[in-house]
Protein backbone atom coordinates (compact mmCIF):
# COMPACT_ATOMS: atom_id res chain seq x y z
CA UNK A 1 0.00 0.00 0.00
CA UNK A 2 1.37 3.38 -1.07
CA UNK A 3 0.21 6.81 0.06
CA UNK A 4 -0.09 9.96 -2.03
CA UNK A 5 -0.68 13.60 -1.19
CA UNK A 6 -4.04 15.25 -1.77
CA UNK A 7 -2.12 17.84 -3.80
CA UNK A 8 -0.30 15.32 -5.98
CA UNK A 9 3.19 16.82 -5.81
CA UNK A 10 4.87 14.46 -3.31
CA UNK A 11 6.27 10.99 -4.03
CA UNK A 12 4.21 7.96 -3.05
CA UNK A 13 5.40 6.45 0.23
CA UNK A 14 4.65 3.54 2.55
CA UNK A 15 2.70 3.66 5.82
CA UNK A 16 5.90 3.62 7.88
CA UNK A 17 7.40 6.44 5.80
CA UNK A 18 4.42 8.76 6.36
CA UNK A 19 3.72 7.67 9.95
CA UNK A 20 5.99 10.19 11.66
CA UNK A 21 5.70 13.12 9.30
CA UNK A 22 2.18 14.59 9.27
CA UNK A 23 1.73 16.89 6.27
CA UNK A 24 3.16 15.88 2.91
CA UNK A 25 6.04 18.05 1.59
CA UNK A 26 3.67 19.79 -0.84
CA UNK A 27 1.38 20.85 2.02
CA UNK A 28 -1.26 18.23 1.33
CA UNK A 29 -2.53 15.33 3.41
CA UNK A 30 -1.71 11.70 2.73
CA UNK A 31 -4.31 9.26 1.45
CA UNK A 32 -3.91 5.65 0.29
CA UNK A 33 -3.63 5.35 -3.48
CA UNK A 34 -6.73 3.18 -3.26
CA UNK A 35 -8.92 2.06 -0.39
CA UNK A 36 -8.71 -1.60 0.62
CA UNK A 37 -11.97 -3.38 -0.11
CA UNK A 38 -13.98 -5.69 2.14
CA UNK A 39 -16.48 -7.99 0.47
CA UNK A 40 -19.65 -9.32 2.09
CA UNK A 41 -17.77 -12.57 2.66
CA UNK A 42 -15.01 -10.63 4.44
CA UNK A 43 -17.58 -8.85 6.61
CA UNK A 44 -19.22 -12.14 7.54
CA UNK A 45 -15.85 -13.55 8.58
CA UNK A 46 -15.11 -10.42 10.64
CA UNK A 47 -18.48 -10.27 12.38
CA UNK A 48 -17.46 -12.41 15.35
CA UNK A 49 -14.04 -10.82 15.87
CA UNK A 50 -13.04 -8.98 19.04
CA UNK A 51 -11.63 -5.46 18.87
CA UNK A 52 -7.97 -6.50 18.59
CA UNK A 53 -8.75 -8.96 15.80
CA UNK A 54 -10.76 -6.34 13.92
CA UNK A 55 -7.99 -3.78 14.35
CA UNK A 56 -5.46 -6.17 12.86
CA UNK A 57 -7.81 -7.03 9.97
CA UNK A 58 -8.24 -3.36 9.08
CA UNK A 59 -4.82 -1.93 9.90
CA UNK A 60 -2.86 -4.71 8.22
CA UNK A 61 -4.40 -3.53 4.95
CA UNK A 62 -3.13 0.01 5.56
CA UNK A 63 0.24 -0.82 7.17
CA UNK A 64 1.29 -3.76 5.04
CA UNK A 65 4.95 -2.76 5.25
CA UNK A 66 5.03 -3.57 8.98
CA UNK A 67 5.65 -7.29 9.59
CA UNK A 68 2.36 -8.93 10.58
CA UNK A 69 3.73 -10.31 13.86
CA UNK A 70 5.03 -6.88 14.87
CA UNK A 71 1.76 -5.13 14.00
CA UNK A 72 -0.25 -7.72 15.88
CA UNK A 73 1.96 -7.30 18.95
CA UNK A 74 1.50 -3.51 18.87
CA UNK A 75 -2.27 -3.85 18.54
CA UNK A 76 -2.48 -6.45 21.32
CA UNK A 77 -0.41 -4.20 23.58
CA UNK A 78 -2.69 -1.22 22.86
CA UNK A 79 -6.25 -2.47 23.00
CA UNK A 80 -6.61 -4.00 26.44
CA UNK A 81 -9.17 -3.67 29.21
CA UNK A 82 -6.42 -2.21 31.39
CA UNK A 83 -5.80 0.66 28.96
CA UNK A 84 -9.51 1.24 28.25
CA UNK A 85 -10.84 0.78 31.76
CA UNK A 86 -10.99 4.34 33.08
CA UNK A 87 -14.58 5.24 32.26
CA UNK A 88 -18.03 4.25 33.49
CA UNK A 89 -18.42 1.62 36.15
CA UNK A 90 -21.10 -0.18 34.09
CA UNK A 91 -19.08 -0.54 30.87
CA UNK A 92 -17.81 -3.87 29.62
CA UNK A 93 -14.19 -2.86 29.15
CA UNK A 94 -13.34 -6.15 27.46
CA UNK A 95 -15.34 -4.81 24.49
CA UNK A 96 -12.97 -1.78 24.26
CA UNK A 97 -15.77 0.19 22.53
CA UNK A 98 -19.10 -1.01 24.00
CA UNK A 99 -22.27 -0.15 22.09
CA UNK A 100 -25.04 1.09 24.39
CA UNK A 101 -28.60 0.55 23.16
CA UNK A 102 -30.92 3.39 24.10
CA UNK A 103 -33.94 1.94 22.32
CA UNK A 104 -34.67 -0.12 19.22
CA UNK A 105 -32.69 1.41 16.37
CA UNK A 106 -30.81 3.97 18.50
CA UNK A 107 -27.33 3.39 19.94
CA UNK A 108 -24.36 5.21 21.44
CA UNK A 109 -20.88 3.94 20.59
CA UNK A 110 -18.82 4.37 23.78
CA UNK A 111 -15.40 5.64 22.81
CA UNK A 112 -14.38 7.42 25.99
CA UNK A 113 -13.10 4.79 28.40
CA UNK A 114 -9.43 5.45 27.69
CA UNK A 115 -6.92 7.23 29.97
CA UNK A 116 -8.13 10.77 29.12
CA UNK A 117 -11.84 9.92 28.88
CA UNK A 118 -12.15 11.01 25.24
CA UNK A 119 -12.47 9.24 21.90
CA UNK A 120 -9.03 10.51 20.86
CA UNK A 121 -7.50 7.79 23.07
CA UNK A 122 -8.75 5.14 20.63
CA UNK A 123 -6.22 6.17 17.99
CA UNK A 124 -3.64 8.00 20.09
CA UNK A 125 -2.68 5.05 22.28
CA UNK A 126 -1.98 3.03 19.13
CA UNK A 127 -0.06 5.90 17.59
CA UNK A 128 2.17 6.16 20.66
CA UNK A 129 3.12 2.49 20.40
CA UNK A 130 3.61 2.73 16.63
CA UNK A 131 5.88 5.75 17.06
CA UNK A 132 7.99 3.99 19.65
CA UNK A 133 8.29 0.94 17.39
CA UNK A 134 9.17 2.94 14.25
CA UNK A 135 11.72 5.12 16.03
CA UNK A 136 13.46 2.11 17.58
CA UNK A 137 13.72 0.42 14.18
CA UNK A 138 15.15 3.57 12.59
CA UNK A 139 17.38 4.56 15.52
CA UNK A 140 15.85 8.06 15.49
CA UNK A 141 14.12 10.49 17.80
CA UNK A 142 11.22 12.84 17.06
CA UNK A 143 9.73 16.14 18.20
CA UNK A 144 5.97 15.97 17.93
CA UNK A 145 4.14 19.23 17.29
CA UNK A 146 0.38 19.28 17.74
CA UNK A 147 -2.60 21.52 18.35
CA UNK A 148 -5.62 20.81 20.49
CA UNK A 149 -9.08 22.25 21.04
CA UNK A 150 -9.49 20.16 24.16
CA UNK A 151 -9.01 16.40 23.83
CA UNK A 152 -6.29 15.69 21.25
CA UNK A 153 -3.61 17.26 23.43
CA UNK A 154 -4.21 15.22 26.56
CA UNK A 155 -4.71 12.02 24.55
CA UNK A 156 -1.40 12.59 22.74
CA UNK A 157 0.49 13.46 25.90
CA UNK A 158 -0.81 10.46 27.83
CA UNK A 159 0.08 8.23 24.89
CA UNK A 160 3.59 9.67 24.49
CA UNK A 161 4.62 10.41 28.09
CA UNK A 162 7.76 8.52 28.99
CA UNK A 163 8.21 7.16 25.45
CA UNK A 164 11.83 6.79 24.40
CA UNK A 165 13.12 9.28 21.84
CA UNK A 166 9.85 11.25 21.78
CA UNK A 167 9.22 14.86 22.85
CA UNK A 168 5.79 16.49 22.59
CA UNK A 169 5.13 20.20 21.98
CA UNK A 170 1.37 20.73 22.27
CA UNK A 171 -0.32 24.04 21.44
CA UNK A 172 -3.63 24.88 23.11
CA UNK A 173 -5.75 28.07 23.07
CA UNK A 174 -5.65 30.42 26.03
CA UNK A 175 -9.45 30.32 26.30
CA UNK A 176 -12.09 27.78 25.39
CA UNK A 177 -11.05 24.53 27.07
CA UNK A 178 -12.62 23.42 30.33
CA UNK A 179 -10.67 23.42 33.59
CA UNK A 180 -10.63 19.62 33.51
CA UNK A 181 -9.20 19.56 29.97
CA UNK A 182 -6.52 22.09 30.89
CA UNK A 183 -5.55 20.24 34.06
CA UNK A 184 -5.26 16.91 32.24
CA UNK A 185 -2.53 18.41 30.08
CA UNK A 186 -0.85 21.03 32.21
CA UNK A 187 -0.51 18.83 35.30
CA UNK A 188 1.80 16.38 33.51
CA UNK A 189 5.33 16.75 34.82
CA UNK A 190 7.07 14.39 32.40
CA UNK A 191 10.24 15.93 30.99
CA UNK A 192 9.32 15.04 27.41
CA UNK A 193 6.00 16.93 27.54
CA UNK A 194 5.89 20.67 26.70
CA UNK A 195 2.56 22.51 26.89
CA UNK A 196 2.41 25.80 24.99
CA UNK A 197 -0.62 28.00 25.65
CA UNK A 198 -1.31 30.30 22.69
CA UNK A 199 -3.00 33.66 23.02
CA UNK A 200 -5.70 32.87 20.47
CA UNK A 201 -8.16 30.16 19.39
CA UNK A 202 -7.61 26.61 18.17
CA UNK A 203 -7.38 27.66 14.53
CA UNK A 204 -4.40 29.89 15.42
CA UNK A 205 -2.72 26.85 16.98
CA UNK A 206 -3.51 24.70 13.95
CA UNK A 207 -2.19 27.37 11.57
CA UNK A 208 1.12 27.42 13.48
CA UNK A 209 1.42 23.62 13.25
CA UNK A 210 0.88 23.79 9.49
CA UNK A 211 3.32 26.69 9.08
CA UNK A 212 6.05 24.80 10.94
CA UNK A 213 5.34 21.64 8.95
CA UNK A 214 5.58 23.59 5.70
CA UNK A 215 9.02 24.92 6.66
CA UNK A 216 10.77 21.85 5.28
CA UNK A 217 14.25 22.90 6.41
CA UNK A 218 13.13 23.45 10.01
CA UNK A 219 11.02 20.29 9.94
CA UNK A 220 14.01 18.21 8.83
CA UNK A 221 16.52 19.82 11.18
CA UNK A 222 14.38 19.38 14.27
CA UNK A 223 12.72 16.09 13.22
CA UNK A 224 9.14 17.41 13.49
CA UNK A 225 6.30 14.89 13.52
CA UNK A 226 2.54 15.20 13.96
CA UNK A 227 -0.21 13.56 15.98
CA UNK A 228 -3.18 15.67 14.91
CA UNK A 229 -5.63 13.98 12.60
CA UNK A 230 -3.61 15.31 9.67
CA UNK A 231 -1.58 12.17 10.53
CA UNK A 232 -3.00 9.27 8.51
CA UNK A 233 -2.17 6.83 11.31
CA UNK A 234 -4.81 8.55 13.45
CA UNK A 235 -7.52 8.30 10.82
CA UNK A 236 -6.79 4.67 9.95
CA UNK A 237 -7.01 3.65 13.61
CA UNK A 238 -10.40 5.36 13.92
CA UNK A 239 -11.77 3.38 10.99
CA UNK A 240 -11.72 0.25 13.18
CA UNK A 241 -14.47 1.27 15.57
CA UNK A 242 -16.91 1.90 12.74
CA UNK A 243 -16.63 -1.79 11.88
CA UNK A 244 -16.96 -2.75 15.54
CA UNK A 245 -20.09 -0.65 16.01
CA UNK A 246 -21.70 -1.89 12.80
CA UNK A 247 -21.34 -5.52 13.82
CA UNK A 248 -22.65 -4.80 17.33
CA UNK A 249 -25.77 -3.01 16.10
CA UNK A 250 -26.73 -5.29 13.21
CA UNK A 251 -27.52 -8.95 12.69
CA UNK A 252 -26.87 -9.12 8.97
CA UNK A 253 -24.40 -7.58 6.56
CA UNK A 254 -27.37 -6.67 4.36
CA UNK A 255 -28.37 -3.95 6.83
CA UNK A 256 -27.34 -0.34 6.34
CA UNK A 257 -26.83 1.99 9.30
CA UNK A 258 -26.36 5.70 9.94
CA UNK A 259 -23.55 7.13 12.05
CA UNK A 260 -23.91 10.55 13.66
CA UNK A 261 -20.53 12.13 14.27
CA UNK A 262 -19.89 15.28 16.34
CA UNK A 263 -17.37 17.08 14.17
CA UNK A 264 -15.08 20.09 14.16
CA UNK A 265 -11.93 19.07 12.28
CA UNK A 266 -13.66 16.32 10.23
CA UNK A 267 -11.16 13.65 11.32
CA UNK A 268 -13.70 11.35 12.96
CA UNK A 269 -16.20 11.79 10.13
CA UNK A 270 -13.39 11.23 7.62
CA UNK A 271 -12.70 7.84 9.23
CA UNK A 272 -16.37 6.95 8.71
CA UNK A 273 -16.12 8.05 5.08
CA UNK A 274 -13.08 5.79 4.66
CA UNK A 275 -14.91 2.84 6.27
CA UNK A 276 -17.79 3.37 3.85
CA UNK A 277 -15.39 3.52 0.89
CA UNK A 278 -13.92 0.20 2.07
CA UNK A 279 -17.29 -1.51 1.81
CA UNK A 280 -18.91 -1.11 5.24
CA UNK A 281 -22.69 -0.75 4.65
CA UNK A 282 -23.10 2.84 5.86
CA UNK A 283 -26.13 4.64 4.47
CA UNK A 284 -25.51 7.98 6.15
CA UNK A 285 -22.67 9.78 7.87
CA UNK A 286 -24.37 12.62 9.71
CA UNK A 287 -21.93 15.44 10.45
CA UNK A 288 -23.02 17.31 13.59
CA UNK A 289 -21.50 20.73 14.26
CA UNK A 290 -22.00 23.25 17.03
CA UNK A 291 -22.36 27.02 16.51
CA UNK A 292 -19.09 26.91 14.52
CA UNK A 293 -20.96 25.48 11.57
CA UNK A 294 -18.45 25.66 8.71
CA UNK A 295 -19.01 22.01 7.77
CA UNK A 296 -22.79 22.23 8.06
CA UNK A 297 -22.77 25.25 5.78
CA UNK A 298 -20.84 23.28 3.18
CA UNK A 299 -23.09 20.22 3.23
CA UNK A 300 -26.14 22.46 3.01
CA UNK A 301 -24.91 24.88 0.32
CA UNK A 302 -21.72 23.62 -1.34
CA UNK A 303 -19.77 26.61 0.00
CA UNK A 304 -16.74 25.97 2.19
CA UNK A 305 -16.11 29.21 4.06
CA UNK A 306 -13.56 28.97 6.89
CA UNK A 307 -13.97 31.61 9.56
CA UNK A 308 -11.34 33.88 11.05
CA UNK A 309 -10.13 33.52 14.63
CA UNK A 310 -12.33 36.46 15.60
CA UNK A 311 -15.39 34.77 14.12
CA UNK A 312 -14.83 31.48 15.95
CA UNK A 313 -17.23 31.18 18.87
CA UNK A 314 -16.45 29.75 22.30
CA UNK A 315 -19.18 27.21 23.05
CA UNK A 316 -20.17 24.60 25.61
CA UNK A 317 -18.89 21.90 23.25
CA UNK A 318 -15.38 23.43 23.05
CA UNK A 319 -13.58 20.56 21.31
CA UNK A 320 -15.60 21.45 18.21
CA UNK A 321 -14.80 25.17 18.32
CA UNK A 322 -12.99 24.89 15.00
CA UNK A 323 -13.50 26.97 11.87
CA UNK A 324 -11.00 25.32 9.51
CA UNK A 325 -11.55 21.58 9.12
CA UNK A 326 -8.15 20.17 8.15
CA UNK A 327 -9.33 16.67 7.25
CA UNK A 328 -11.97 18.02 4.91
CA UNK A 329 -9.27 18.18 2.25
CA UNK A 330 -9.17 14.37 2.20
CA UNK A 331 -12.89 14.15 1.45
CA UNK A 332 -12.65 16.82 -1.26
CA UNK A 333 -9.85 14.81 -2.89
CA UNK A 334 -12.19 11.83 -3.15
CA UNK A 335 -15.11 14.01 -4.24
CA UNK A 336 -13.07 15.38 -7.17
CA UNK A 337 -12.05 11.87 -8.23
CA UNK A 338 -8.49 12.50 -7.01
CA UNK A 339 -8.11 15.55 -9.23
CA UNK A 340 -5.02 16.77 -7.37
CA UNK A 341 -4.69 19.95 -9.40
CA UNK A 342 -8.25 20.90 -8.47
CA UNK A 343 -7.64 20.17 -4.77
CA UNK A 344 -4.49 22.29 -4.86
CA UNK A 345 -6.39 25.16 -6.48
CA UNK A 346 -9.16 24.99 -3.86
CA UNK A 347 -6.85 24.77 -0.86
CA UNK A 348 -4.49 27.43 -2.03
CA UNK A 349 -7.53 29.70 -1.97
CA UNK A 350 -8.37 28.50 1.55
CA UNK A 351 -4.79 29.11 2.67
CA UNK A 352 -5.18 32.70 1.46
CA UNK A 353 -8.28 33.10 3.61
CA UNK A 354 -10.80 32.70 0.77
CA UNK A 355 -13.74 30.32 0.41
CA UNK A 356 -14.81 28.08 -2.45
CA UNK A 357 -18.15 27.03 -3.97
CA UNK A 358 -18.49 23.59 -5.56
CA UNK A 359 -21.90 24.17 -7.13
CA UNK A 360 -20.78 25.89 -10.37
CA UNK A 361 -18.50 22.97 -11.29
CA UNK A 362 -21.22 20.45 -10.54
CA UNK A 363 -19.16 18.78 -7.81
CA UNK A 364 -21.65 19.52 -5.04
CA UNK A 365 -24.22 17.31 -6.76
CA UNK A 366 -21.92 14.34 -6.12
CA UNK A 367 -21.88 14.78 -2.32
CA UNK A 368 -25.12 12.88 -1.79
CA UNK A 369 -23.51 9.83 -3.37
CA UNK A 370 -21.16 9.64 -0.39
CA UNK A 371 -23.98 9.53 2.17
CA UNK A 372 -22.84 12.69 3.96
CA UNK A 373 -25.47 15.00 5.46
CA UNK A 374 -25.23 17.54 8.27
CA UNK A 375 -26.87 19.74 10.85
CA UNK A 376 -25.90 22.01 13.71
CA UNK A 377 -26.70 22.40 17.38
CA UNK A 378 -26.82 25.33 19.82
CA UNK A 379 -26.16 25.61 23.54
CA UNK A 380 -29.90 25.42 24.23
CA UNK A 381 -30.16 22.34 22.00
CA UNK A 382 -27.40 20.47 23.79
CA UNK A 383 -28.73 21.34 27.25
CA UNK A 384 -32.16 20.06 26.22
CA UNK A 385 -30.70 16.88 24.71
CA UNK A 386 -28.64 16.11 27.81
CA UNK A 387 -31.79 16.46 29.93
CA UNK A 388 -33.91 14.36 27.57
CA UNK A 389 -31.40 11.49 27.42
CA UNK A 390 -31.01 11.53 31.22
CA UNK A 391 -34.77 11.64 31.86
CA UNK A 392 -35.69 9.03 29.25
CA UNK A 393 -32.80 6.56 29.44
CA UNK A 394 -30.96 7.33 32.67
CA UNK A 395 -27.80 7.90 30.61
CA UNK A 396 -25.57 10.95 31.09
CA UNK A 397 -23.86 12.28 27.95
CA UNK A 398 -21.40 15.09 27.35
CA UNK A 399 -22.11 18.22 25.35
CA UNK A 400 -20.50 17.06 22.08
CA UNK A 401 -22.31 13.72 22.14
CA UNK A 402 -25.50 15.71 22.73
CA UNK A 403 -24.81 17.67 19.54
CA UNK A 404 -24.41 14.36 17.71
CA UNK A 405 -27.65 12.90 19.05
CA UNK A 406 -29.66 16.04 18.40
CA UNK A 407 -28.54 16.32 14.78
CA UNK A 408 -28.58 12.56 14.20
CA UNK A 409 -32.21 12.24 15.28
CA UNK A 410 -33.14 15.15 12.99
CA UNK A 411 -31.32 13.88 9.91
CA UNK A 412 -31.68 10.09 10.15
CA UNK A 413 -33.76 8.26 7.56
CA UNK A 414 -36.79 6.32 8.72
CA UNK A 415 -36.10 2.66 9.40
CA UNK A 416 -32.31 3.05 9.44
CA UNK A 417 -30.51 2.28 12.69
CA UNK A 418 -28.66 5.28 14.13
CA UNK A 419 -25.35 4.95 15.96
CA UNK A 420 -24.13 8.13 17.63
CA UNK A 421 -20.40 8.35 18.33
CA UNK A 422 -19.62 9.38 21.88
CA UNK A 423 -16.97 12.08 22.16
CA UNK A 424 -16.02 12.25 25.83
CA UNK A 425 -17.24 11.46 29.31
CA UNK A 426 -19.44 14.11 30.99
CA UNK A 427 -16.80 14.49 33.75
CA UNK A 428 -14.76 16.66 31.37
CA UNK A 429 -17.57 19.24 31.14
CA UNK A 430 -18.83 19.65 34.69
CA UNK A 431 -20.18 23.20 34.33
CA UNK A 432 -22.39 22.23 31.40
CA UNK A 433 -23.67 19.08 33.11
CA UNK A 434 -24.43 21.05 36.25
CA UNK A 435 -26.40 23.56 34.19
CA UNK A 436 -28.32 20.87 32.31
CA UNK A 437 -29.03 18.43 35.15
CA UNK A 438 -28.34 20.24 38.41
CA UNK A 439 -25.94 17.52 39.50
CA UNK A 440 -22.28 16.56 39.25
CA UNK A 441 -21.11 14.03 36.66
CA UNK A 442 -19.42 10.84 37.82
CA UNK A 443 -15.63 11.14 37.81
CA UNK A 444 -13.09 8.30 38.05
CA UNK A 445 -11.60 8.28 41.55
CA UNK A 446 -8.07 8.53 40.19
CA UNK A 447 -8.93 11.98 38.75
CA UNK A 448 -10.80 13.30 41.79
CA UNK A 449 -8.36 16.15 42.55
CA UNK A 450 -7.01 16.71 39.05
CA UNK A 451 -7.50 20.50 38.95
CA UNK A 452 -5.61 20.93 42.23
CA UNK A 453 -2.40 19.38 40.91
CA UNK A 454 0.58 21.65 40.07
CA UNK A 455 0.56 22.77 36.44
CA UNK A 456 3.43 23.38 34.02
CA UNK A 457 3.07 25.34 30.76
CA UNK A 458 4.36 28.35 28.81
CA UNK A 459 2.22 31.14 27.33
CA UNK A 460 3.13 32.57 23.91
CA UNK A 461 1.57 34.87 21.35
CA UNK A 462 0.10 33.29 18.22
CA UNK A 463 3.46 33.61 16.51
CA UNK A 464 5.10 30.83 14.50
CA UNK A 465 8.65 32.07 15.09
CA UNK A 466 8.15 32.13 18.86
CA UNK A 467 6.99 28.52 18.77
CA UNK A 468 9.93 27.54 16.56
CA UNK A 469 12.34 29.13 19.02
CA UNK A 470 10.86 27.19 21.92
CA UNK A 471 11.08 23.92 19.98
CA UNK A 472 14.69 24.63 19.04
CA UNK A 473 15.55 25.28 22.68
CA UNK A 474 14.22 21.89 23.82
CA UNK A 475 14.52 19.72 20.69
CA UNK A 476 17.49 17.79 22.03
CA UNK A 477 16.62 17.61 25.74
Amino acid sequence: MKYVSTRGQSPAQTFSEILLGGLAPDGGLYLPERYPQFTKADLQRMRGMNYRELAFEVLSRFADDIPAADLKAIIDKTYTAEVYGFGRSDSDFSQITPVRKLEDGLYILELSNGPTLAFKDMAMQLLGNLFEYALARAGQDINILGATSGDTGSAAEYAMRGKKNVRVFMLSPLEGMTRFQQAQMYSLQDANIHNIVVRGVFDDCQDIVKAVSNDLEFKARYRIGAVNSINWGRVSAQVVYYFKAYFAATKSNDEEVAFSVPSGNFGNACAGHVARMMGLPIRQIIVATNENDVLDEFFQTGVYRPRTSGETQHTSSPSMDISKASNFERFIADLTGRDYAKVTELWQAVDRGASFDLKPAGLFDKVKGYGLVSGHSSHADRMATIRQVWDKYGVMIDTHTADGLKVGLERREAGVKLICLETALPAKFEDAIREALGREPERPQSLANLEALPQRYEVLDADTEAVKNLIAAHAND
